[in-house]
């Protein structure tokens, strides 16, 4: 059943988790369930880990099978890219553009982009594994067979980043592109792109996102593109090496969110290594890059605001941005109790997720008293309900509950008109970019058979 409030249409529970899963159902190749069906027609990686843990209530089978696709993906050297590509030519930059044919450690017989995003997919392998234990005896067994066989994948994946990324200096993980971030335009790089200077030889192009979308000014600008273009341009002249990658970029930051996220991830997954017997060196190496990672997050906040910080590298300075990656902290700990409850109350209060004119009190990707805010730009003010939920799961692991369930409720009432946007405007609710977004629907769908 639907009730009509205004112009929304807002479906109830049974009626709203049916079109979730319908929706996964819609968009699945029988490999892997697409993006989405009109703006993003590959697997993308921390989409596959959102999708798969919707999935997981469907069928826990599809749901490994998910993440099996994404890590047969994986470069020999251990990165998971942030693109799988199906034989969709629809969309730009494709496989070609990213010329990662000839990049030496990519896997054989699949075409992928050159870059990886947030390494959210330890918790997605928790949550598929905690589903099937509330399932059934036959449904625990598949997911547990598939953490053993995914194990040594993830680690290795964990041990690229701490290899490759993680810094010396400010000991964030390193990212060599916005797209890295999952964030992409967030006005979080807006001074770390302004260093990059496309050079007169890059190859022309025409983009096709700002087609597929009611509004192409939702859409990061094509200033913006070329400067995301140039440094593939330089990624494929480094041969994708990832050393000489970070030596090479003009874009060189020190990602908080993805730091978080990072030490997140391991901790989760050491956990899993507990229960599946795995080797008792690869989970005291997670433990300790996540330490690693938890303490650089903690040491980025600001002194004077407690906010969390991202570090550009090119010019040695702290990024002060007030974007939701600012609450990084929060998901894996590491703040002394005063600090971490300051970032909290900040959180809940009125710049945020109490804001008096929000839709739904959960933060959005920019605080709208933000210089940077705009209510429709992407990353740069829109609610994404994705990151409600990866927020909402890590303050339910750390024993909030309080928060967690309001992450919840606040989290379906954003998506109860049942379109499944990209992300939503912040003050009326209204989904914006693709519709029938996978890894929107996963969530939401998650989300209702956890009540």
């Amino acid at each position: 059943m639907t009730t009509a409030a205004g112009n929304r249409t807002t479906h109830r529970p049974a009626s709203l988790a049916a079109r979730a899963a319908m929706v996964l159902r819609d968009n699945d190749t029988g490999t892997l369930v697409t993006a989405s069906p009109r703006l993003y027609p590959h697997m993308w990686s921390w989409d596959a880990a959102f999708i798969s843990i919707g999935l997981a209530h469907l069928d826990v089978g599809r749901a490994a099978a998910e993440l099996d696709t994404l890590l047969s993906a994986q470069w020999r050297d251990g990165m998971i890219p942030h693109i799988v590509f199906t034989g969709d030519n629809d969309y730009f930059p494709g496989p070609d553009r990213w010329g990662t044919d000839d990049a030496p450690q990519r896997p054989a017989g699949v075409r992928t982009s050159g870059i990886c995003q947030p390494p959210v997919h330890a918790v997605a392998l928790r949550r598929i594994v905690d589903t099937a234990r509330r399932t059934s005896d036959a449904d625990t067994r598949v997911a547990e067979g598939f953490a053993r066989r995914a194990w040594t994948p993830l680690h290795h994946w964990h041990r690229w980043i701490a290899r490759h990324r993680m810094s010396d200096d400010h000991g964030l993980v390193t990212i060599v592109h916005g797209w890295e971030s999952g964030m992409d335009n967030s006005p979080r790089w807006d001074v770390p792109y302004a260093g990059v200077r496309p050079g007169a030889d890059l190859p022309p192009y025409v983009r096709l996102d700002v087609l597929k979308v009611d509004d192409p000014g939702e859409r990061p600008s094509d200033d913006e593109y070329d400067r995301y273009l140039w440094l593939i341009e330089q990624m494929r002249r480094a041969d994708y090496n990832p050393d000489k990658v970070v030596e090479t970029s003009a874009f060189l930051v020190g990602d908080v969110f993805v730091t978080a996220v990072f030490a997140l991830a391991s901790e989760t997954l050491a956990d899993l290594g507990e229960e599946i017997g795995a080797p008792a060196s690869e989970i005291a190496e997670l433990r300790t890059w996540a330490e690693r990672a938890r303490t650089a997050a903690a040491r980025s906040c600001d002194p004077d605001t407690g906010m969390a910080r991202d570090f550009d590298v090119r010019t040695g300075t702290w990024l002060d941005t007030e974007s939701i990656a600012a609450f990084s902290p929060l998901l894996c700990g590491g703040l002394p109790a005063e600090a971490e409850q300051r970032l909290i109350d900040t959180l809940d209060g009125p710049a945020w997720s109490a804001h008096p004119d929000l839709f739904a009190a959960v933060p959005p990707s920019v605080s709208p008293r933000a210089e940077d805010f705009d209510p429709k730009l992407y990353w740069r003010g829109p609610q994404w309900p994705v990151v409600t939920w990866l927020f909402g799961w890590a303050f339910g692991r750390r024993g909030w509950e309080r928060h967690a369930s309001e992450f919840r409720a606040q989290g379906v009432h954003l998506a109860s008109d049942g379109s499944f946007g990209e992300y939503y405007e912040p003050f009326t609710g209204t989904p914006l970019g693709s519709a029938n977004q996978s890894w929107t629907a996963a969530v939401v769908l998650d989300w209702l058979c956890s009540v």
